[in-house]
């Protein structure tokens, strides 16, 4: 493949990433408005690691595998505060989906509180990620 064809397949990676992460974040916000609590933290949880992709595939010219967002946020050198949020929304991937995750309903698991520092978490990611891509 010829590099310039190669950038420009790159570019829209990761401008697709961009944009699903948008709809998630959105998405993660309606249904925070709308109490479905454990769906909104997913929803946090997607946004953040398609704008971590975003910038891994417009910045190191991959396609990043997997949903550790500490890996994908340590790998773009992010500031402690993004380390931070990439952490507490990681395990969310799986908990708020699988009952044998958390020994428990998911969807009985999460109440406003922790759905806003999810969503805070995410659009910290967001916002950060933003200027990378």
């Amino acid at each position: 493949m010829d590099p310039e064809r190669e950038m420009k397949d790159y570019r829209k990676e990761a401008m697709d990433f961009w944009s699903q992460s948008r709809a998630d974040l959105a998405t993660a916000t309606t249904l925070l408005d709308a109490g479905v609590y454990y769906a909104s933290v997913f929803f946090s949880q997607q946004a953040a690691e398609k704008a971590l992709k975003a910038a891994v595939v417009d910045r190191e010219h991959r396609s990043p595998k997997g949903h550790n967002l500490v890996q994908f946020a340590n790998s773009l050198n992010a500031p402690v505060e993004i380390m931070n949020s990439a952490a507490e929304l990681n395990p969310e991937f799986l908990a708020t989906r699988n009952p044998e995750s958390v020994e428990g309903v998911p969807a009985q698991l999460y109440d406003k509180t922790s759905a806003r520092l999810h969503l805070r978490c995410a659009q910290e990611i967001v916002e950060w990620a933003k200027r990378l891509v």
